[in-house]
């Protein structure tokens, strides 16, 4: 199913041309917004941007990295994106890097990847890099952000090579400037975080992102008066493309979050009016609001008598009121947040329709690194709360071979299917087949196009009888119990009668406990336990015998998870 553009967008041939035409277009506009270390904030032009850019990208092939791979690593920043551009527009192929990466992690997948040079950030990676540079048999170069000088002819400067490649520009040197880009040549390798196996490199070209960029556009309303907050790692393709790519696009102001301590604080800060988020940010935040209407029954009750009021009027007069009656709420988010876009799992419906009820607008999308990565996105007046929206205008998405019920497997085809897994021949046949990219995620799809998605095929347990539980969908019920704070469901042989049981692995809310009990210290294991037990209980009631939670282990410590907060199930499910 194909879906038309509701917006017009313009055309971009690659990520440079969209960097030249945004620095013509918004050169006077303030591209980025950086904190300085006596918290104020510094701005840096869509002109002065590009300029940093043509500068490294100089100094790269000045140091003879013409058609190299070259890795990136370190917290969200504006070097960061300044090398992701510069790379990709004329030097080689970028190689963002997870910057939780254990060493091991990172040797493999810098050997892996034959990357001849690293742009790191010093302050994180300096000593790790020192200590792994022996075994890094590629790697010439190690470009430290951070210091000011370079330290020897392997471990250089950042600063310094942006200062060369300007000193060479100035001088008449085109190298770089007059570069070619192959538009369907590999020019970005990720390597993908998933929930299900160990990591893959997936090659994208710029025609796959670009194609991408221009689709969400087209979808979503985002213009050069907007900001948005970056809190999601870069080295990700969802953040990379939407929260980076797709606001250079459009002449968006971007600042950086400082880590998800200083979420609250940098809203307030830096008032965004867009964010790029994912549900546990999300449910938290509107966790937080309830609690604390929770301890004041007067707030409480004048909160939803607030939204008996405010739906009243928006919803039979299209009068809305929520700005004024809920700013104190607004405020705290920034006071200007127009739109959240939440990806990379499924988001509570209650959450995405609560929050958009104290008027912030959550639209969820659904996408895959694999797809660069945005397949399907709720637009801005048609949309479903429960879907993962409608396909992006450009790209054919199907469900394949539906069973009686209409779920089967999301399958896409278009522009943005990325080039294939990189050195792994057998991963790539066993995913791309016949210009189709068979996701692995199961799902359906109503009349109307939007799509439904129930969980990853890998993951479905499979009764004795031939009945599919889906592990996703027993999970929401059991994260709807304020007494939890997450799920992990996986199948279970049953000792005594060898049928397969549904089990369960709970962290516990003890916050939440602790509030219902009246206690101000945790309570007992066993305390704990008869209650979770309970809850159980009562969710089994909602669902269907051989879909109930029959074992269950109380966690101390929450899952591990992927940078998008996505629980690693490989690692997880032996776990007891």
């Amino acid at each position: 199913m194909i879906f038309p553009p509701i917006y017009d967008v313009r055309p971009i041939k690659n990520l440079k041309d969209m960097i030249e035409q945004s620095s013509t277009m918004f050169a006077e506009k303030i591209a980025f917004n950086i904190k300085c270390k006596d918290n104020t904030y510094k701005g840096i032009k869509y002109s002065e941007f590009k300029n940093d850019i043509d500068a490294l990208g100089t100094a790269l092939l000045d140091l003879n990295l013409k058609n190299s791979f070259i890795a990136v690593i370190g917290e969200n920043r504006y070097e960061w994106c300044v090398t992701y551009l510069s790379v990709v527009n004329g030097v080689g192929v970028i190689v963002p890097l997870d910057k939780e990466l254990p060493n091991s992690d990172l040797e493999n997948l810098l050997n892996n990847s034959n990357a001849n040079a690293i742009v790191y950030s010093g302050r994180l990676f300096h000593d790790r890099l020192k200590e792994l540079s022996p075994k890094l048999i590629s790697i010439k170069y190690y470009i430290n952000m951070d210091i000011e000088e370079h330290e020897n002819d392997s471990f250089l400067s950042f600063k310094c090579l942006v200062k060369k490649g300007r000193e060479l520009l100035n001088s008449g040197n085109k190298d770089y400037i007059d570069s070619e880009i192959d538009e369907n040549a590999l020019s970005a390798l990720i390597y993908t975080s998933g929930t299900t196996d160990f990591a893959k490199g997936v090659m994208l070209s710029h025609k796959n992102i670009c194609s991408n960029i221009m689709s969400v556009c087209s979808s979503l309303y985002i213009d050069s008066s907007d900001s948005v907050l970056s809190i999601l790692p870069l080295h990700h393709t969802y953040e990379c493309t939407a929260g980076f790519l797709v606001m250079i696009y459009n002449g968006v102001t971007i600042s950086f979050n400082e880590g998800l301590k200083y979420i609250a604080k940098n809203l307030q800060e830096t008032k965004p009016t867009l964010l790029i988020s994912v549900p546990l940010i999300l449910e938290n935040m509107y966790r937080k609001i309830w609690t604390q209407a929770e301890k004041n029954k007067s707030l409480k009750i004048k909160l939803k008598f607030g939204l008996f009021i405010s739906n009243l009027l928006y919803n039979v007069f299209k009068i809305d009121i929520r700005k004024k009656l809920f700013k104190q709420i607004l405020d705290n988010v920034g006071g200007r947040l127009r739109l959240v876009i939440s990806g990379a799992a499924a988001i509570d419906p209650k959450v995405s329709k609560g929050l958009s009820n104290f008027g912030i607008t959550i639209r969820q999308g659904y996408g895959l690194t694999e797809a660069s990565p945005i397949v399907s996105v709720n637009r801005d007046e048609i949309f479903r709360d429960d879907s993962a929206g409608l396909p992006l205008p450009g790209l054919d998405v199907r469900i394949n071979n539906p069973d009686q019920d209409g779920l089967g497997e999301i399958i896409v085809k278009g522009d943005s299917v990325m080039l294939g897994y990189y050195k792994n021949d057998a991963a790539t046949k066993a995913v791309l087949r016949d210009g189709w990219l068979f996701t692995g995620d199961l799902a359906k799809m109503d009349e109307k196009g939007f799509i439904y998605i129930t969980g990853r095929q890998k993951n479905v347990i499979v009764t004795k009888n031939g009945k599919n539980i889906f592990p996703e969908e027993v999970e929401a019920y059991i994260n709807k119990s304020p007494y939890v704070l997450e799920s992990l469901v996986t199948g279970k042989e049953d000792e005594k009668t060898g049928e397969t049981i549904v089990s369960a692995q709970i962290v516990p809310d003890m916050e939440a406990i602790k509030a219902k009990l009246k206690m101000d210290s945790d309570p007992s294991a066993e305390v704990v336990y008869k209650l979770i037990k309970s809850e159980i209980k009562s969710i089994n009631r909602n669902m269907p015998l051989y879909k109930r939670v029959i074992d269950i282990n109380i966690r101390e410590t929450e899952f591990v998870k992927t940078t998008t907060k996505k629980i690693k199930r490989y690692l997880e499910k032996n776990h007891v």
